[in-house]
């Protein structure tokens, strides 16, 4: 798994600085920051490829994921989802968050891209793992997936309900009952909390954990060393400010 700042840099535009990922060097994407904020993707649109077609939706913690044809940005009211998978080359994707997990979807090969909104609840319903599925039935091979994991809050910080963490877990072992196994090894998906009630939950680690187990390999994921909760200047955080205010993530598929 690739974790660390090497594999994350800034780009800068004279609106601010926002975050790629180098294993989609190969795509323009970018992870958007507060600076941004309040503009649309159709106003951050330009920064990527001012071309491509503009698309999103109605983000409501769940698994649904759609294509990218049936949600464009003007659509009144936008569709309810939150992924967004490529139909065809120059198609952008959107998703917005402040404490889930936005992750951009490559195929270094083919050329198509998801978009995924994933909070604790999309992840336990497995809203990446279906994304990644769509590619897969589009033509794309395991090995030519790339999985760029953004800012989103650490399991450090995120404390939560035992049976949260249970749930989210249960993506991965239906049958868990307990989710103690998930706090060993060397990047665990949960962490102990001094209150005996909760646990810290690590999203992306369990994203991580599914990914692989669709059979993409460590160097295909790479998850940004950034803290939504923890770094205030850079991100908007739910957790920290009980604000809905979000930053932008996009991906532009291509031929």
């Amino acid at each position: 798994m690739i974790a660390d700042v090497d594999h994350w840099f800034w780009q800068d535009t004279s609106a601010g600085t926002y975050l790629r990922c180098q294993l989609l060097a190969d795509f323009e994407h970018g992870f958007f920051t507060r600076t941004f904020a309040p503009a649309e993707p159709h106003q951050l649109q330009p920064f990527l490829n001012p071309q491509a077609s503009v698309h999103r939706v109605k983000q409501v913690h769940g698994n649904t994921v759609l294509p990218a044809t049936i949600a464009p940005h003007t659509a009144s009211p936008l569709s309810e989802a939150d992924g967004l998978y490529s139909e065809a080359a120059g198609q952008s994707l959107w998703v917005c968050s402040a404490d889930c997990t936005p992750a951009l979807v490559a195929d270094v090969q083919q050329g198509q891209v998801a978009a995924v909104h994933a909070g604790w609840r999309g992840t336990a319903a497995g809203v990446l793992r279906i994304a990644v599925q769509q590619l897969l039935a589009q033509g794309s091979q395991p090995e030519d997936l790339r999985v760029a994991l953004g800012p989103a809050i650490a399991g450090e910080v995120y404390q939560v309900e035992q049976q949260v963490a249970l749930q989210t877990l249960q993506s991965l072992e239906p049958t868990l009952t307990d989710p103690q196994p998930f706090l060993a090894g060397s990047s665990p998906a949960v962490l102990p909390d001094p209150d005996r009630d909760r646990l810290r939950l690590d999203v992306r680690q369990v994203n991580r954990q599914q990914l692989l187990q669709l059979g993409l390999k460590d160097d295909q994921i790479a998850i940004a060393p950034h803290c939504t909760f923890q770094d205030e200047t850079r991100f908007f955080s739910y957790r920290r400010s009980n604000q809905r205010q979000v930053q932008w993530s996009g991906i532009v598929s291509r031929s």
